[in-house]
């Protein structure tokens, strides 16, 4: 049993710091006709493609942590925006790989230049986005990110209060 805090516990703070995030994109880039998920697998599938690869649905949902129902529903409304092509992969009839169009690459690039002057805000109090505090702050976020999680059965964690 853990000693009881006086302050918000990581997880709360993790919690706050990622709606504060989502909220800040979702405001800024609504005026370019996207949500926060939407810029998330638009700016995924442009530095994808900027690598060469035109990514199924699901290795796009593996990449981005959203589910790969959800990014389906994400791609079919961006492909009716017109800012997306979805096809069938060639090798796999059952997969669906993604594409942005060259309005999607345009709103996409656009998105990026608000989206990252958002982020030199954030990271302003550490010392900037290429301050050694910034660069060290994302290598723990990567780690937190890297760290698998099991959740704990509630039995398990009951006979531990008791």
């Amino acid at each position: 049993m853990s000693k009881a805090s006086t302050g918000p516990t990581p997880g709360f703070l993790v919690w706050r710091l990622s709606m504060k995030w989502r909220v800040a994109v979702d405001r800024a880039v609504a005026p370019l006709g996207l949500t926060h998920a939407q810029y998330s697998l638009v700016a995924s599938l442009y530095g994808m493609h900027r690598s060469g690869l035109r990514p199924s649905q699901r290795h796009l949902a593996d990449h981005t942590g959203l589910e790969a129902l959800y990014v389906s529903k994400l791609a079919r409304a961006l492909e009716s925006a017109g800012l997306v092509e979805r096809t069938r992969d060639p090798r796999d009839p059952r997969a669906v790989q993604l594409a942005l169009t060259d309005e999607g690459r345009d709103v996409t690039r656009r998105a990026i230049k608000v989206v990252h002057g958002l982020l030199e805000q954030l990271l302003e109090p550490l010392g900037g986005l290429d301050s050694a505090r910034a660069q060290e702050f994302s290598r723990d976020l990567a780690t937190l990110l890297d760290t698998p999680l099991a959740p704990v059965p509630a039995r398990e964690h009951e006979k531990e209060q008791t």
